[in-house]
């Protein structure tokens, strides 16, 4: 399947302009309960992400999609930062391989810090924390909270209903169609990675609300 081919990118050279390195935040399921598809297409996202010499930051899980592109990473040679809650450290779900791990007090700290350190998103598939995660994203860029890319990583069509509900939003006057461009979506990896080769701030020339006058 044309989503499960590797493509050996090397974009780290293209962000030689930024005085520092690259972290790419990835949104993902826990659970492992799910398809081979989708564990497949998170070990070749580490890959990917470990070759290309791109830090990846996430929720430090051990299982599921976040486990996958974990080991993946460090056994490509890659660096992982896992942020997680406390509570989640007591509960043995932390992966304790990572390179980094920051343990937060609550899961407010923790997506935030892993909103400050990114820059990017890409989203897997997963589940209402995965979509509870990106739909605060792009909130946040959508108020010039976050300005670096999201990009949706709709692997096996999986995202599908979320897109067609956002153009639901848009025709119905819920979101404006200015803000169709706050995410990004790809259809397989090499097209996340071309999406990371060029990464700009959101600078939007409108607000959310209108200005008062002074």
């Amino acid at each position: 399947m044309q989503y499960l081919k590797l493509a050996h990118w090397h974009i780290s050279t293209l962000f030689m302009m930024k005085e520092k390195n690259i972290h790419v935040c990835v949104y993902c399921a826990s659970s492992p309960d799910i398809s081979t598809i989708y564990l497949d297409a998170a070990t070749q996202l580490g890959q990917l992400l470990a070759e290309n010499k791109i830090t990846c930051i996430n929720g430090a899980g051990k299982q599921g999609l976040m486990g996958a592109i974990n080991n993946s990473i460090l056994l490509h040679g890659g660096k992982v930062c896992g942020i997680i809650p406390q509570f989640m450290v007591e509960n043995g779900w932390c992966h304790t391989e990572l390179s980094e791990i920051i343990v937060t007090e609550t899961m407010h700290e923790r997506k935030a810090q892993m909103a400050r350190s990114a820059d990017a998103i890409i989203a897997l598939p997963g589940g209402l924390g995965t979509l509870e995660e990106l739909a605060e994203i792009i909130t946040w860029k959508q108020l010039g909270l976050y300005k670096n890319p999201v990009i949706i990583l709709n692997i096996n069509g999986y995202y599908d209903s979320l897109l067609t509900f956002f153009e639901t939003m848009m025709s119905e006057k819920f979101m404006s169609e200015n803000y169709r461009n706050l995410w990004q979506v790809a259809g397989t990896l090499e097209e996340a990675m071309e999406m990371l080769k060029n990464i700009e701030e959101w600078s939007p020339n409108f607000s959310k609300y209108p200005k008062k006058e002074l």
